[in-house]
Order: structure tokens, then sequence, then C-alpha cells
């Protein structure tokens, strides 16, 4: 088990950065994480699911700025009492932010964002498209 760890983070060291979150925690409990995110998209919004177990939704703060919706947070390590002795931990803790540029035809009014079962999903309205009518201009 300890040699397959070692190839990994041998692997991420050549990437220039950790191949397992197990890596980083070796030597600290708190990092820069980045959770997991995935997009979709249905006839009338788009949906963003992000991974977010253990953090609390008080700790989680999402925004829109010029085009632009950020996710931030913290996953705080819980208080442990000195009886308990970790061997390792692979989980990430500390603060994280993730970006992404909104498409032309979000409703950036109607943005609801919902916080469940250490997942957090943000649904994105599209705006009715305005289908194209021909106008008549008079020429003088």
């Amino acid at each position: 088990m300890r040699e397959l760890d070692d190839l990994f983070n041998q692997y991420g060291r050549m990437l220039g950065r950790s191949a397992t979150p197990s890596a980083a925690g070796r030597d600290s409990n708190s990092a820069e994480w980045r959770p997991v995110a995935n997009i979709s998209e249905t006839a009338g919004h788009y949906l963003i699911k992000a991974e977010l177990s253990e953090v609390a939704r008080k700790d989680i703060d999402v925004s829109v700025h010029e085009g632009v919706i950020t996710i931030r947070g913290e996953r705080r390590l819980e208080n442990r009492s000195g009886a308990e002795k970790h061997h390792r931990i692979e989980s990430f803790y500390g603060t994280f932010t993730r970006s992404f540029t909104l498409p032309a035809d979000v409703d950036e009014t109607k943005i609801e964002a919902e916080s469940k079962d250490g997942a957090l999903t943000v649904r994105l309205p599209k705006t009715e498209v305005r289908k194209p009518r021909p106008i008549a201009v008079q020429v003088r």
C-alpha cells in the first residue's frame, strides 16, 4: 500500500502538483483546495453541482459579478480531542474558490443555490430567447 501511495505522489510531483490529497495532508491539515464541480444544461437552465462534504452552509458564499459566478467557502477541521490519534488525513481543509464564466443567456437575477447532503447545487435559469421577427423599415 505504501509503495502505491509513493508512486502516486511521485507522479504528482512530476506534474508539479499533489496527485492525492494525502500528499499535502502529511505536512499540514490545511491547504487551499478545489472542490469537484459538474456543470450540466437542460432546455431551461444550467446546473452547477459542487461536492462540498463537511462544509457548513454558513461557510459557503455564492456571488455573481460581471458575468462570473464565484463559489467560495471553507472546510473547517473539526476540534479533535487528544484521545483520538490519526494515522492519515486525506481530506483537504481550509478555504476554496471556484469561478465560472456565465453563458450570455443566464438570467443573473434568478440564480438559486442549495446546500444539501454534502453537495451545493446552483441553478442558473436561462432567459427567454426572443424569436427573431422581421421589422419593416420605410425607405424615403
